[in-house]
Parts: structure tokens; C-alpha cells; sequence
């Protein structure tokens, strides 16, 4: 047995949801939609299944999906890609995190990974033989500097992860803050990946950007997207990478032995949907943000302090902020008695962790979302009580 295996703990996703199934609470933790997915997606991905081939498409993904995400992206980032010799198709976000880290880390190599992290990038670096270096940020707007940068490269470092907008803490990177990485990434000769699969849940008039559309890291970034992200269609497992030929050629081939192909009917329903009109793009943002004022307004009404959310599924709770005097692995608990499962953010953390925030998804129905925070507002007046 594969002692690095053997250690690591279950993911604090599939804790919590089943903990949310076996108490019967409501699953305010594990980011899945109940509703928003495009019908007109899910019956091309139908009629490909029972009309199309259901043999293996080409390894690096339908010529009809890699022209349609290169195209997408042409359109809503200005992002230029030569859909065959750019783009590759893989099983998923995870499964693209997987190949790039493969592809790009020789053991020893040191990685930067900004924290909070998703929880699958410390053990797939881990496993390509790289060394993980932190870089811990911090509430309530999550960004890093100059400082923390400079701390973090060395004449060891190949790889940067980050995560944009950033899952566990809904904050985002402007282009800023792009450009400042490009810096540090041009002088130390480094490779940036990016997950992006976010890129279309950004709120309040705020636009994504790529690091593909930042000049200095189009030719040293691999861009990450997901169609389970922006079509609500987190089963699906379809994602894909973007970067430069010479990167895209070593993806490939790292991706050709995890997964080799992706379900050619899902490809086809995903290609249909980048397709859609922009104007759809924009109504899916703006259901999301409704959403996530309807459970933010409610929670600050019951006496909660709320972080701000710029993009994801997610919003978290400033424990401290809301006079808490409990960390949020204790709050997580006390919430799922009281019928609410939740994520602590601290779980998104290897060391140095932040314990004062609390992750809530709000990609749910009005009536879920309201009993969500019948049942908050109920538990609130127990959270302040320090025993």
C-alpha cells in the first residue's frame, strides 16, 4: 500500500455530504446545483449518445468540442487559440490538474500554491514529485503581493497553481494581480496553471480574466476549464486544457494515460453549449448572484456577518465578525444539528490555518435556500454563547 495514499484523510466534501445525507440535514456544503442547467445541453449530449458514435473519440477530444472552446474563447475572453494545437479535452477539471502537474513537475521541483486550496491540488503535486510552497491569504479580500511573491520564488520553483476566482474563498484575481505574477513568473522562467473553471461565475458586473490573455503568460500558462462549472453539470465530468504548442504536446501526452478519452456524447452536448448566445452566459451569472443575495440578505438579517463573494457557488460566514467565539470546525457541527451542512474553510488549509470562516453554497431553489436560513437564524443566539 501506497503509504502517501494510505494517510491522506477523506475529502471534506464527501465528509460532510454524508453527513448531510445520513442526518437528513439541508447540503448548503458540497457545491452542486439543484437547478440551472441548460435543457437544450442535455438533449444534443442525448441525441449524440443514441445517434452518434459511442466508440473512442481522438484522445485529445472531438475536433467539434476543441473548435467550439476555442471559439468560445475567442468571443467572451479574446483569447486567440489554434483549437489542434492548443486545446485538449480530459475527464474532468481534476483529471486536467492531474495531467498538468504530471506532465510539468520533475521531482523536486518546487510548486506555488496559494492557500486557501482546493483540496485535490496538495496531494496530486505531492504525487508528481513536487514540493509544495505556500503562500497562505487571508480575509476578507484573499489577495496576495509583491512580498509574499518574492518570499515564495526561488531558483527551485517550476510551477505556480492558482485558482481563479478561487473556490473555497469567492474572492478573484484581477489582471493586476495577473500581470504582478507574469513578472515573477518571466524571471524565474516558471509555468503557471490556472484553473479557471469558475471563469463564467463571476458577479456584480465583474469580468474574468485568462491568464492566456495576460501577453507575458500566454506562452507559459495552461488554462483549465469545466463545463461542469458553466452549465451546473458537475457530473459530467468535461473539462479541458489550453496553452501553447509546445505545452500542449506534454499535456497530451501525460493525459493519454489517465483518461485517454472523455464520453463522445457528452463532448457533443458540451461543444453545443459554448455555442450558446452570450446573453444566456449573463443570465446564468445573474440567477447565480440572485441567489447569493437571497441567502447573504437573509443571513445578515438573522445577525450573521458575511464575506464578500465575487464569483463560485460560494459565500462564507466571518465567524468572528459575527461575534462567534468558536472556530469553524466546531460552528460546522453545531450547524449540522441544527439541520445545515456546511464547509470550514480551515479544511482548505495544509498549515497556518484561517478557522473564522464558514462556506455556504448558494446554488439552490428559493424555498431550500429559505429554510436554510429559517434554520441559521434559529441556531444563531446557541453560536454566541462561548460554553
Amino acid at each position: 500500500m501506497n503509504p502517501l495514499y494510505a494517510a491522506m484523510p477523506t475529502t471534506i466534501f464527501e465528509t460532510m455530504s454524508a453527513r448531510a445525507r445520513a442526518s437528513g440535514a439541508i447540503n448548503l456544503g458540497q457545491g452542486f446545483p439543484d437547478s440551472g442547467w441548460p435543457q437544450d445541453v442535455l438533449d444534443a449530449a442525448a441525441t449524440a449518445l443514441l445517434q452518434g458514435s459511442n466508440q473512442y473519440p481522438p484522445m485529445p477530444g472531438t475536433p467539434e468540442l476543441r473548435r467550439a472552446i476555442a471559439d468560445h474563447y475567442r468571443v467572451h475572453q479574446d483569447v486567440d487559440l489554434d483549437w489542434q494545437r492548443e486545446v485538449t479535452v480530459t475527464s474532468g477539471a481534476t483529471e486536467a490538474l492531474a495531467a498538468a502537474l504530471l506532465a510539468l513537475i520533475t521531482p523536486g521541483d518546487e510548486v506555488i500554491l496559494f492557500q486557501p486550496l482546493y483540496d485535490a491540488y496538495l496531494p496530486l503535486v505531492r504525487r508528481a514529485g513536487g514540493v509544495p510552497v505556500l503562500v497562505p491569504l487571508a480575509p476578507p479580500h484573499w489577495q496576495f503581493d509583491a512580498a509574499m511573491l518574492s518570499a515564495a520564488f526561488s531558483p527551485r520553483t517550476r510551477v505556480v497553481l492558482i485558482n481563479n476566482p478561487l473556490n473555497p474563498s469567492a474572492s478573484t484575481f484581477d489582471r493586476t494581480a495577473l500581470e504582478m505574477l507574469a513578472g515573477f513568473a518571466e524571471r524565474h522562467d516558471v509555468v503557471v496553471i490556472a484553473d479557471e473553471v469558475w471563469e463564467h461565475v463571476v458577479f456584480d458586473g465583474a469580468m474574468h480574466s485568462s491568464v492566456l490573455s495576460v501577453p507575458a503568460l500566454r506562452h507559459r500558462s495552461v488554462k483549465i476549464g469545466s463545463a461542469g462549472k458553466i452549465f451546473a453539470l458537475t457530473g459530467w465530468k468535461v473539462g479541458w486544457m489550453c496553452a501553447a504548442p509546445e505545452l500542449t504536446h506534454a499535456l497530451a501526452r501525460s493525459h493519454q494515460f489517465l483518461t485517454f478519452t472523455t464520453p463522445p456524447n457528452l463532448q457533443a452536448g458540451v461543444a453545443h453549449g459554448l455555442g450558446k448566445d452570450p446573453g444566456w452566459f449573463a443570465a446564468m451569472r445573474a440567477g447565480f448572484q440572485r441567489s447569493r443575495d437571497r441567502l447573504v440578505d437573509g443571513l445578515v438579517g438573522a445577525g450573521y456577518a458575511m464575506l464578500p463573494s465575487a464569483g463560485t457557488w460560494f459565500v462564507s460566514v466571518d465567524l468572528a465578525g459575527s461575534a462567534i467565539p468558536h472556530g469553524d470546525i466546531v460552528v460546522a457541527d453545531r450547524l449540522l444539528d441544527a439541520g445545515v451542512a456546511s464547509i470550514p474553510v480551515s479544511a482548505f488549509y495544509a498549515e497556518d490555518a484561517v478557522t473564522t470562516t464558514l462556506r455556504l453554497c448558494f446554488a439552490k431553489h428559493d424555498a431550500t435556500i429559505d429554510v436554510a436560513i429559517s434554520r441559521l437564524a434559529a441556531a444563531r443566539t446557541g453560536l454566541s454563547r462561548s460554553g
